[in-house]
């Protein structure tokens, strides 16, 4: 039986992206190329490995039999050029990292500039999502999470925990009527998350302000801050974040106070992979540096 691994290497594109457009962005091939390859590993298998339907291709049992075995082979592969190309200290191949908007924005660019700077051969990808990431179809090799995972085959590491406050641009606050206590804020336009597209409960802030009635809403808590930026209203905002928008501050910090966690979350698996673990022990000791020190400005 002749399998080459390049043809292994399009089948797990395939198998991850359930599409060859897909597997084809990611491998940087057009979509008939990574047909025929799937065919000419198919025939080396003698058996048919996807099924074709309207929801794209789907492994068949003798596809999921293989999958474990190419991503063992996936994992030696890049092990033995980690062991072989990384002897000169610095880091290099690729690195994707998934996390939550408010992260993405306001604490990875820093820190992954950093990594970066110190590993120029290494090619960081930041993948920021209104939903988890899919670590089993490799959307990325990490990802940073709010809540540890209750089922999968995961490693789960807690990171760090980090606050937030409700928050309102000082130009609002000059305006509107004052904002004495949690039941003032009913007067008041509230921003938030729109509440059928939460994806973790962990981000329903509003809730346990008792605040259930929104008047500007995004999935994003980018989106949130800058609408707070433009004085629309009150909103709850990570601590870590009000150095991205000095003309917002705190509000009520005695009478509401939310306490987060950041969780790291890795496929078993990429333990043998020292790239991944040195990109991951980096990226965990920079984010709690870095949620420490903004949180201490904003303090």
């Amino acid at each position: 039986m002749d399998i080459h691994w390049d043809d292994l290497r399009v089948f797990l594109a395939v198998a991850r992206s359930e599409s060859l457009s897909g597997a084809g962005r990611t491998l940087r091939l057009d979509p008939a190329t990574v047909g025929r390859r799937i065919q000419r590993l198919e025939t080396a298998m003698g058996a048919p490995l996807f099924a074709k339907s309207p929801q794209g291709y789907a492994l068949t049992v003798d596809g999921q039999r293989l999958l474990n075995h190419a991503e063992h082979a996936e994992q030696a592969v890049t092990g033995a050029a980690e062991e072989i190309g990384g002897q000169a200290g610095q880091l290099t191949g690729q690195v994707r990292i998934g996390a939550p908007d408010g992260c993405a924005n306001y604490l990875l660019p820093q820190i992954c500039a950093r990594i970066s700077a110190d590993n120029p051969g290494l090619e960081i990808q930041i993948v920021a999502l209104p939903r988890v990431v899919n670590l089993s179809k490799r959307e990325a090799d990490m990802a940073i999470t709010v809540s540890a995972p209750a089922a999968g085959r995961l490693t789960v590491q807690k990171i760090t925990d980090y606050k937030l406050h409700l928050a309102a641009h000082r130009g609002y606050l000059r305006e509107a009527p004052p904002i004495a206590s949690l039941t003032d804020l009913r007067t008041h336009p509230i921003i938030g998350y729109i509440p059928d597209m939460i994806y973790d409960k962990e981000l329903d802030y509003l809730a346990e302000a008792g605040l259930d009635d929104v008047a500007l809403a995004s999935n994003s808590i980018m989106v949130q801050l800058h609408l707070i930026r433009q004085a629309a209203g009150v909103g709850i905002v990570h601590d870590f974040a009000l150095a991205f928008a000095p003309r917002v501050q705190r509000l009520l910090t005695d009478a509401f106070s939310l306490s987060r966690s950041f969780y790291l979350i890795r496929h078993p698996d990429d333990r043998r992979v020292e790239r991944l673990n040195r990109v991951a022990e980096a990226l965990v000791a920079g984010l709690r540096a870095e949620v420490a020190r903004l949180e201490d400005a904003a303090a």
